[in-house]
């Protein structure tokens, strides 16, 4: 038979209300006393009944994190990263998916679950200034992750994009790179990461005097290492020259690696190559991957102090932060000389 609060208060020599204190984080316990609760549920491998504290307490220690894919290397890195975060403060983390799919991504935030837990964090994919209202309506603390901020009422931690893209451009070009694709464009859209790496990537070739070429522009629907591959190989079948390649993730630069291969290609000797995320896997590819790093470690540590910080409840309104990480561009073997 499981163990009961009772049979700790009893093994510990104090009240089942000292129990409760200790189990609940009560600051005002003497800490011989806390030692012994402690003690005694260990001893007795006591397991508290956490439905019942939440009703009590009206708190879950649990916080959603919604995500477009977990596919995405970017994603399930900052997943990891968020739960480190939150488990540092005593927080549990549930992952919800939605996909690319905007109305999915709306019935994720609408959903009950989202009102179940203490906060969310929650990457933005496809809501706009159009769905405030949404935002709005959720009752739950919310932080917002990712390039799209909805009208300033939420907190929102990004990373850098333009700028990161940027830079990445003009590594190649620092290099003597000339003809530089741009690897991973969403045709018509304005905002989102696509948009503003391309502004980036468009910003350092008018720096550096060089004239934008449509035809170095190649698109890829969705950012994994498939289409990554099928996107370069495309653009291989074109014959347009080209001597650098800046690509919008690092997932489809790893696939363009691979095409690049395939054609007889080295890289960086033919080719020179820089990603952007510095997800795990590019310090292992043949070869190593140039990247930005967008500082992923900063974003989750930050979005969850905001977040608790909302939970928690300030004693003095504050307005919603907009903050932007800083971020790093990692040299490696696919950019060298």
């Amino acid at each position: 038979m499981a163990a009961t609060m009772h049979d700790v208060s009893r093994l510990a020599g104090v009240s089942v209300k000292t129990v409760s204190n200790v189990i609940n984080d009560y600051p005002y316990v003497r800490e011989e006393t806390r030692r012994k609760v402690l003690d005694a549920i260990d001893t007795l491998g006591y397991s508290p009944n956490l439905s019942a504290r939440s009703l009590r307490s009206g708190r879950t220690n649990v916080i959603s994190l919604m995500i477009p894919d977990l596919r995405n290397a970017y994603f399930a890195e900052l997943a990891d990263s968020v739960m480190r975060a939150a488990a540092e403060r005593g927080l549990a983390v549930l992952i919800e998916q939605f996909g690319d799919d905007r109305q999915h991504e709306i019935d994720v935030l609408r959903q009950p679950r989202a009102r179940m837990v203490d906060g969310v964090l929650h990457s933005v994919l496809t809501l706009d200034q159009g769905d405030a209202d949404l935002i709005a309506e959720l009752s739950t603390p919310l932080v917002l992750l990712g390039d799209r901020s909805v009208n300033g009422t939420r907190d929102h931690v990004t990373m850098r994009n333009t700028e990161g893209a940027r830079a990445a451009t003009e590594h190649l070009i620092a290099g003597g790179r000339r003809r530089i694709v741009a690897l991973g464009a969403h045709p018509g859209e304005e905002i989102g990461s696509a948009a503003l790496r391309l502004d980036g990537y468009r910003q350092a070739l008018d720096a550096a005097g060089i004239p934008f070429d449509g035809s170095l522009v190649v698109p890829v629907g969705t950012w994994l290492r498939r289409n990554g591959a099928e996107g370069m190989r495309d653009f291989l079948t074109a014959g347009t020259p080209f001597d650098g390649v800046v690509a919008f993730n690092d997932a489809i630069a790893l696939g363009a690696l691979r095409a690049l291969q395939e054609a007889g290609l080295r890289v960086p000797e033919d080719v020179a190559v820089v990603g952007f995320d510095n997800v795990d896997e590019t310090q292992y590819s043949m070869p190593t991957l140039s990247t930005i790093d967008p500082g992923r470690e900063e974003i989750a540590r930050t979005a969850v102090d905001l977040l608790i910080r909302r939970m928690e409840g300030s004693s003095e309104a504050f307005a919603p932060e907009e903050i932007a990480v800083p971020f790093r561009l990692v040299q490696r073997e696919s950019s060298a000389g």
